[in-house]
């Protein structure tokens, strides 16, 4: 890959100086100023370039905005709090891409550092140049082409994306600094979640304006078609708090009989949008069977840094004990999956997080109208197994079989684990509740007979527990989800 022309004179906006905040809103509306005149800036210089028929005598550049923080006090701050302070003295930074799109979070979090450290925060141009290809993301009348279509390399003229600074170092916990030694404020700099936005749109063929703060997985469409006649019926009461319906290809209704036009090809996860006026509705996507799709959705998704996220799909029963449409709330998972372990090793365990648990045994009562000892009728609680081999059950069994005895597992499926997983490890929590659609060890495989009359009569029921579980967690204060379960020793002070 030929390197940039580092030998042109850089030309950029100008640079203002940073200036100090104590109120979160004016803040962030600082952050919004500095954003828009940088994206302004390499937009215009982009479409000039784009005319040229020879390559330009300099390199355009234009920089994410910051926020730091310095303190030099070790005063207690809220201990209620898993978040929203910084763990000692120390300088503190983190770049910021799209203020508009997190507006709501970013003044929650400047706002809990003011009010925990009673200092200001500075605002200013950081040091990290904006790659064109996502400063012209919100322009979709511009395309940056690909590399050897325009006269002369786009990367001697501006900056392109860089891998080198787009990485998982901080969540992974791997002691990570910025280059000017200040560590870090939040879990993402600004270009690794510009990266996941360019993503999700690609992936799920919605934009990222339309995600929720609850989100919910799934493996079968039967699940999106429920949820679409779920999102009519709640449309059609103004009582409901929601507002709108999305559906890939950002098509939104409003009414219970809007129309929705099928799009020719659906993305690889398509996703669909329940929203609420504050963003507290409800996301379902679709990923498909296997744990690199549930890998994929949830690295890209981590940085929207929603409430919770829940699997809710198809599992394979390994009790006899169980019938085809019972549930399986996970406590524990038995991690095959493979897709996660150089990033969260196999030995570090993932907690069932006690509201989750609670929320989700409570929707299934809800729906089920059945509670204590009865409740065992139809759901079990145990650890779930996720394989990254869809067709274990074709090879020779005795090693898989004899690992899930001895795991205790009592379901088995390719992607809940992953799931969960990643939430461990992006600080989202996470929560599994599967339903039993085989029992491969016990002659009842999948069958097509079998398989319509389960989706027939337990889809809708087992969506509607997923809804539930969800609408409890969101009328639970947030600083009561985001426990210190999910936090390690030196956290960033953001969530």
């Amino acid at each position: 890959m030929a390197s940039a022309d580092l030998t042109l004179p850089i030309q950029t906006p100008p640079i203002s100086p940073a200036e100090y905040f104590t109120d979160a809103k004016a803040a962030v509306e600082r952050l919004c100023e500095l954003y828009d005149e940088a994206c302004v800036y390499l937009t215009d210089r982009f479409g000039i370039a784009a005319t040229m028929t020879e390559q330009p005598e300099v390199r355009w550049r234009a920089f994410y905005p910051e926020i730091r923080l310095r303190t030099t006090s070790h005063a207690a701050t809220d201990s209620r709090l898993s978040f929203g302070h910084v763990p000692g003295p120390g300088n503190y930074s983190t770049t910021v891409t799209r203020p508009d799109l997190f507006r709501n979070y970013l003044e929650q979090q400047i706002g809990l550092l003011l009010e925990n450290h009673g200092i200001p925060v500075a605002i200013g141009p950081s040091d990290t140049p904006i790659p064109v290809h996502f400063a012209v993301a919100g322009r979709p009348e511009i395309t940056v082409p690909q590399e050897g279509v325009m006269p002369f390399p786009l990367r001697d003229v501006f900056d392109v994306p860089d891998l080198n600074t787009t990485h998982d170092d901080i969540v992974n916990g791997l002691g990570y600094l910025h280059e000017d030694g200040s560590s870090p404020l939040a879990p993402f700099t600004a270009q690794r979640i510009d990266y996941s936005l360019a993503r999700l749109a690609h992936y799920t063929a919605t934009t990222p304006e339309h995600f929720q703060n609850h989100v919910l997985f799934t493996n079968y469409q039967f699940y999106v078609e429920e949820f679409e006649a779920y999102a009519r019926k709640v449309l059609g009461n103004r009582d409901s708090g929601y507002t709108e319906f999305v559906s890939p290809g950002n098509v939104s209704i409003t009414t219970e009989d809007g129309e929705i036009p099928l799009l020719p090809k659906l993305p690889q996860m398509p996703a669909y949008h329940l929203k609420r006026a504050d963003g507290s509705g409800i996301t379902l996507v679709n990923i498909g069977v296997g744990p690199s799709n549930a890998k994929t959705a949830t690295d890209h998704i981590a940085v929207l840094r929603p409430h919770a996220w829940l699997m809710v799909g198809h599992c394979a029963g390994l009790r006899n004990s169980q019938r085809l449409g019972d549930f399986v709330l996970a406590h524990a998972y038995l991690r095959e999956d493979k897709v996660l372990d150089a990033d969260l090793p196999i030995w570090v365990p993932i907690p069932p997080l006690a509201e989750i648990q609670v929320a989700l045994e409570q929707a299934v009562e809800d729906v089920t109208e059945l509670d204590g000892y009865d409740l065992k009728r139809i759901m079990r609680t145990g650890t779930v197994a996720s394989l990254d081999n869809r067709n274990w059950e074709l090879r020779d069994t005795s090693g898989p079989v004899q690992r899930l005895s001895q795991s205790r597992a009592v379901a088995l499926d390719m992607e809940s684990a992953t799931i969960a997983a990643n939430g461990f490890r992006f600080r989202v929590p996470y929560g599994t509740l599967l339903c039993v659609s085989d029992k491969p060890l016990h002659g009842e495989l999948k069958l097509p007979g079998m398989a319509s009359a389960f989706y027939k009569t337990q889809v809708e029921r087992h969506l509607l527990i997923g809804i539930r579980a969800m609408e409890r967690l969101r009328d639970m204060p947030l600083a009561r989800i985001h426990s210190r379960k999910l936090r390690s020793f030196d956290e960033t002070a953001f969530l």
